[in-house]
């Protein structure tokens, strides 16, 4: 009788069913943006790495801390790829700052700078000589009362000849600016930012005044 019932208990522990293994998790992961410094409107591609066991088809979480740099939030998510890579794209406002998590890894933190978008157009690029020439256009996004520096090309430097300041756009998100010169010479000219807390320095494009 003993001999059978320590038969049938050992086969009832061979058909209990197999108790599953916790899967490891992945251990670390990185961030790294394309850029150091994106022009205001344009994209950002961050982009980084899950390493470790069982790191395929896994949720990053992407968070971003934009200035004045005091909270994260969650900007989005993807999904790292057979070998734990994992990319993500995002339009940063002003200066930026991304960390990735997953599970229980979190990366470090980068840093994204934002210069503004600015443009330059002259009323005239063919002007007479000593005719009046407005130089115009816009900031973005919008720096009000913040004072951007007109300058023309003498040789190899640039050279501010004249401060204006940014004016607010009824309703928009954008500043302006206008000044007229009298141009003498045919010289090449841009709009020069310096830089603020929010905001990194940047130019215009350059744009050349033709005089006849």
């Amino acid at each position: 009788m003993k001999r059978t019932i320590i038969i049938t208990a050992a086969v009832a522990m061979l058909a209990l069913p197999a108790v599953p293994l916790a899967q490891p998790e992945p251990k670390n992961i990185t961030i790294t943006p394309n850029t150091a410094t994106v022009k205001f409107g344009g994209a950002v591609t961050l982009s980084g790495k899950l390493t470790g066991q069982n790191n395929s088809g896994r949720t990053v979480i992407v968070e971003k801390d934009e200035f004045p740099f005091d909270s994260f939030a969650n900007v989005g998510t993807t999904q790292t790829n057979a070998t734990g890579d994992w990319t993500f794209s995002d339009k940063p406002a002003a200066n930026t700052r991304y960390r990735a998590r997953s599970g229980t890894a979190d990366s470090k933190t980068v840093d994204v700078m934002v210069r503004p978008a600015i443009s330059l157009s002259l009323s005239d690029r063919t002007p007479a000589v000593g005719q009046r020439v407005r130089f115009s256009g816009q900031l973005c996004p919008e720096h009000d009362d913040i004072s951007v520096a007109l300058q023309r090309r003498f040789g190899t430097q640039w050279r501010t000849i004249r401060t204006m300041v940014l004016k607010d756009i009824p309703g928009g998100t954008c500043s302006s600016y206008s000044k007229r010169l009298r141009v003498r010479k045919t010289s090449a000219y841009r709009v020069h930012f310096n830089g603020d807390a929010d905001h990194v320095a940047g130019n215009s494009r350059v744009k050349r005044a033709r005089v006849h």
